[in-house]
């Protein structure tokens, strides 16, 4: 494997332009949000609320909610942090089927992340081009990324290794703040853990990208926990992720821990929601908006009936108030919910079902609205 990478194509520029500052508030919705259980509706350039009758004005709508997730996450970075890759290889292992490497690239100036990377045999010698997905980890203080590439002891966690095995290069970055990845937050200019994770992997998709064996038009996302919502938070602002897959990820801020937010406000998190602490409906945005602003794209999302975590009852929630955004497009089957019977895990069969999502979508020549095939239950 060669040291280092040239930099990718560059990234899409527009997604920093379009992102603008709602107006101002009306007396039906505090200046802080819109209703997150409806919306189909935005605000104007004059503060007033209108009902969304259009692609165009369900995009004002979804720049107020990329808008919101800065004021609390930190701004996305610009091209000002855009560098070369410069990928290292650390290590490399014969996995049977593919090599598991290790690897470190610069995300950003001063700031290098370790990295898994995953290759199938077949893709190294050409005999094909497959398609990648992004593995991110859940919260492990001790082995962090290892846990998804098989290297943690937790079979319901290794999919990044089961995705390399069923033809998939992966990719599985470290998440800041844990284990052996520790960058300096505040030097580097962030305001979160959070943003600090979107961007390491916004680069490790330019990675991907860059790899000449990688099957172009976009990539995967998958993650358990911590990963399953950090694979929203990435694909809501990387148009590049075709299909999201989130385990055990999610439920409404205001529902969290009946109302107890303090779980995501630590320094690797976003220390901003803390200021909601008592009112936390003024959260300027929640995952009702963030997975409606996924549409028209794939996403699966696991909401087990006894997770302690997280309450499946409160994703119900949040995805009905998407899915007006997925009728929107015409694409309300691509917006899809399981309740597996199991506490905070990522039960085979639903990895199963995630996996095959990703072949009926990144294995196409479109998105799998036009392939005919069907994403059945059938293993």
């Amino acid at each position: 494997m060669p040291r280092s990478f040239t930099q990718s194509a560059s990234f899409l520029a527009c997604i920093l332009a379009c992102v603008c500052l709602p107006g101002r508030a009306t007396a039906e919705v505090p200046a802080t949000r819109l209703d997150r259980t409806n919306l189909l509706i935005y605000r104007d350039a004059d503060g007033h609320t209108r009902p969304v009758r259009s692609m165009a004005d369900w995009q004002k709508r979804r720049a107020g909610i990329l808008a919101g997730m800065q004021q609390v996450m930190g701004p996305l970075p610009g091209d000002s942090k855009r560098c070369p890759l410069d990928v290292q290889l650390q290590d490399e292992t014969d996995c049977g089927t593919y090599v598991r490497r290790l690897i470190t690239y610069q995300s950003e100036p001063h700031s290098r992340v370790p990295a898994y990377l995953l290759i199938p045999k077949r893709a190294l010698a050409g005999k094909q081009k497959p398609p990648a997905v992004l593995c991110l980890h859940p919260t492990d203080d001790r082995i962090g990324h290892k846990v998804v590439v098989g290297l943690g002891g937790r079979p319901n966690r290794q999919y990044a290794r089961e995705l390399a095995e069923r033809g998939y290069i992966t990719l599985a970055p470290a998440y800041p703040l844990l284990a052996n990845y520790q960058p300096d937050l505040k030097k580097l200019g962030y305001e979160s853990g959070t943003m600090k994770a979107i961007w390491d992997n916004i680069r490790g998709i330019d990675l991907l990208e860059s790899l000449p064996y990688v099957k172009p038009g976009g990539v995967g996302a998958i993650g358990h926990s911590l990963g399953g919502h950090n694979a929203v938070y990435t694909a809501v602002f990387d148009p590049r992720i075709k299909a999201v897959v989130s385990s055990c990820g999610l439920d409404s801020y205001v529902d969290y821990k009946d109302g107890d937010i303090r779980g995501w406000t630590s320094t690797r998190y976003m220390p901003k929601l803390l200021e909601y602490k008592d009112r936390l409906e003024d959260i300027p945005f929640d995952f009702h908006e963030l997975i409606g602003a996924l549409a028209p794209r794939h996403c699966l999302i696991s909401a087990p009936l006894h997770d302690s975590n997280f309450s499946w009852r409160s994703v119900d929630r949040i995805t009905k108030a998407a899915a007006q955004v997925y009728r929107l497009y015409g694409t309300p089957d691509r917006l899809r919910v399981e309740h597996p019977d199991c506490d905070h895990d990522f039960p085979k069969e639903i990895r199963q079902i995630a996996y095959r999502l990703f072949d009926a979508v990144l294995k196409t020549d479109d998105d799998g609205s036009k392939s005919g095939k069907k994403i059945r239950n059938k293993k």
